[in-house]
């Protein structure tokens, strides 16, 4: 059972998404040393927690519609996943699906990574990847996945899907999720492996949630 916790003030994600908000004009050519931006409204202000992700699948939708203008010359995307507690997160598999935008049907299917494996063990209690310590809502560890070299396209809709085996260091995972509804990303959970869907095969229909569940940041970097 998935328990909620208390709310708490997030000013760390809040000072971020407002560092990053700044989008330059489409025309625009952003210099290569420029920090990253927004390609979507991301999650700013207090988040809460959802725990045990043993053998459950977030996915997440970035919707073409709800794109940022950005600079076309900008050829990579950078997802950003949040944590508020546990010791250990062991990814079983993250993937990215493409779809036409207001459809279902996978038309692309693309290995998300973290220093190049798609199923990483991550040690939330170390300082090295998690420099605030204990994790909580007020003190998310916000990791930023290998970027990918794909343009993101107003035409199309991108679902975020991390799944996390069934072991009991996920029983004690806990995903950020935003707390109120002001951010452009929306998500769901499975309690299976949803990562293993085809080109041609559909997004399943889940527990619809109005909040994304550990994605925080897309953004260019």
């Amino acid at each position: 059972m998935k328990i909620l916790l208390k709310l708490r003030t997030l000013s760390f994600l809040t000072f971020l998404f407002a560092a990053t908000i700044l989008v330059a004009p489409a025309a625009a050519q952003r210099p290569a040393s420029a920090p990253p931006q927004n390609l979507v409204a991301g999650v700013a202000g207090p988040v809460s927690t959802n725990i045990n992700w043993a053998n459950y699948s977030a996915l997440d939708l970035v919707s073409g519609a709800l794109l940022f203008p950005f600079d076309v010359s900008v050829k990579t995307t950078a997802f950003y996943i949040g944590f508020t507690a546990g010791t250990e997160a062991d990814i079983g598999n993250m993937v990215l699906y493409t779809t036409k935008r207001g459809n279902l049907t996978i038309t692309a299917r693309t290995p998300l990574t973290l220093k190049g494996v798609s199923d990483p063990m991550i040690a939330l209690t170390s300082k090295k990847i998690c420099p605030i310590q204990p994790l909580s809502t007020a003190n998310p560890c916000v990791i930023r996945l290998d970027p990918l070299k794909v343009t993101l396209s107003t035409l199309s809709d991108y679902y975020v899907v991390v799944y996390f085996a069934d072991d009991t260091n996920n029983e004690t995972v806990g995903a950020a999720n935003a707390t109120f509804p002001v951010t452009s990303l929306t998500g769901w959970f499975e309690h299976e492996d949803e990562t293993q869907l085809k080109v041609g095969q559909s997004i399943p229909a889940g527990n619809t949630g109005t909040h994304p569940y550990f994605l925080l940041y897309v953004m260019d970097n």
